[in-house]
């Protein structure tokens, strides 16, 4: 089973954001990285950016099993169906992923506190980085 760590960056919110994150194979090796720069956005886009990024990537790989982490409670309670979506723009990512969603055989989604999503943060940080020193 793959795993998927995304996150979303976002300096003062709304501000320049970012999204990245890593994969990782069943012994834990990384196998692939993503990032990338989102413009003037809330964090709660940039991380609802991330999984999307993420799980397209994992779909380009041929991944078809996935358990999927974030340190976004918001993000995960809402793509499992716990919480109701009330801002469009979410809404309209979270529509996106659930497109993507039956080419997996396997997904799930946890939470995990951000000590743990150190990777991902790194990357997402790495996006907003490269487009703010340009």
């Amino acid at each position: 089973m793959y795993q998927l760590f995304f996150d979303g960056a976002c300096r003062g919110n709304p501000g320049p954001s970012s999204f990245g994150g890593v994969i990782y194979d069943s012994d834990k090796k990384e196998v692939d990285v993503f990032y990338g720069y989102l413009g003037f956005a809330t964090n709660n886009v940039a991380e609802y950016c991330a999984l999307l990024a993420g799980l397209n990537r994992c779909r380009t790989l041929n991944i078809r099993k996935l358990k999927v982490f974030g340190d976004s409670n918001l993000v995960i309670k809402q793509v499992k169906g716990e919480w109701k979506i009330k801002n469009d723009k979410l809404r309209a990512i979270y529509r996106q992923i659930k497109e993507v969603e039956p080419f997996f055989s396997s997904i799930s989604y946890e939470h995990v506190y951000r000590k743990n999503n150190t990777r991902a943060d790194e990357l997402a940080n790495k996006g907003l980085d490269a487009e703010v020193l340009k």
